[in-house]
């Protein structure tokens, strides 16, 4: 049961901060207070940084994620800011529509979000929502048109942050995958900050348009995660209640879906890069630099395929590992090699 737990904490990067106090979970009206009334961050388009989640945060949201399937889904996360930093402590999901593509936040999501926070606050618990999380099932942490749009308008009204899980990827990868952004001012223009290679992701065919599209409108934090002595309690009983299931379960079986999508779609790439990049098939036309694209995109396709496999080696190396330290326990032997 501890070794699970330490190798979901492990995966993460989850480290116990300051347990004797909890210093993290005090919430600071005087520091939000001050920070909101200097607005460091209107003067500054980078000027917040970094996100620190709770593991119980963290859990809540990825378990949310994971319910929605296919579908995106959409939640709400609360805490407060510091110096350069977001700090979340709890999160909890709206009541919204969700589809493959997108998430719709109507007048029902917002009034519950006002009658959460107004409940919270009635309890003694102050943290403000600062941010927002969704889901992108099976095709990468990064900002949509329309999520770059919702943030924009998030962002107005105070210090805000978007959070996005790949609730498929993070099966398949034992680890959750997630990132977190802000937008910029509609004025500002951003310097290119890293290459193309930096920001890799294996995103979907059918989404690789989108995904560039926005890319100079959002800027990425620093994603770490933590936990209280709270947590650690909470956790462990999680983990005293599943961790056969957790134990039993393998990769291979739990993203095989997934997996299946992520060849189908690496075969559609394949024959994109056969055609030079074009979508419709026959003669291709004498352009400088054709070649530089062709290759550019096979070895694109090159490192999505390796990627597949490195995922299923893990998966295959797991279920192994599992075989040779459980097979014939309580059977009255141990395990001769």
């Amino acid at each position: 049961m501890q070794a699970a737990e330490r190798s979901w904490e492990l995966s993460n990067s989850i480290t116990v901060f300051d347990p004797q106090r909890d210093a993290l979970y005090q919430y600071d009206a005087d520091t939000e207070r001050q920070l909101n009334a200097e607005r460091p961050w209107a003067s500054d388009p980078y000027y917040f940084k970094h996100v620190r989640i709770s593991a119980t945060a963290l859990l809540k949201m990825v378990m949310h994620a994971r319910s929605g399937g296919s579908l995106e889904i959409m939640g709400l996360m609360q805490g407060y800011i510091l110096p350069n930093t977001f700090v979340v402590t709890d999160a909890f999901r709206l009541p919204v529509e969700g589809t493959e593509t997108r998430v719709n936040a109507q007048d029902e999501a917002n009034e519950y979000m006002v009658s959460y926070l107004q409940s919270c606050r009635d309890a003694g618990r102050m943290e403000n929502a600062v941010g927002w999380y969704h889901s992108h099932p099976g095709y990468g942490c990064w900002l949509s048109g329309i999520d770059v749009a919702t943030q924009q308008t998030q962002q107005m009204t105070g210090p805000f942050v978007a959070v996005v899980i790949d609730p498929d990827r993070t099966i398949s990868a034992g680890r959750v995958e997630i990132g977190a952004f802000r937008t910029f001012p509609t004025n500002f223009t951003p310097q290119k900050e890293a290459s193309e290679d930096d920001e890799y992701q294996t995103i979907p065919l059918g989404k690789a348009e989108d995904f560039g599209a926005h890319a100079n409108q959002y800027y990425s934090l620093n994603v770490s995660h933590y936990k209280s002595t709270l947590d650690s309690k909470l956790l462990s009983l999680l983990w005293n209640k599943y961790w056969v299931s957790t134990l039993s379960q393998s990769p291979l079986f739990t993203s095989r879906d997934f997996v299946d999508k992520q060849i189908v779609d690496l075969s559609q790439k394949v024959r994109k890069a056969a055609r030079g990049g074009s979508e419709n098939p026959g003669p291709r036309p004498a352009v400088t630099g054709m070649a530089n694209t062709k290759d550019r995109q096979l070895e694109k396709v090159v490192r999505g395929g390796n990627q597949i496999v490195t995922e299923e080696v893990k998966g295959l190396l797991a279920s192994e590992t599992k075989l040779k330290l459980f097979h014939g326990i309580g059977k009255g032997s141990a395990v001769k090699e």
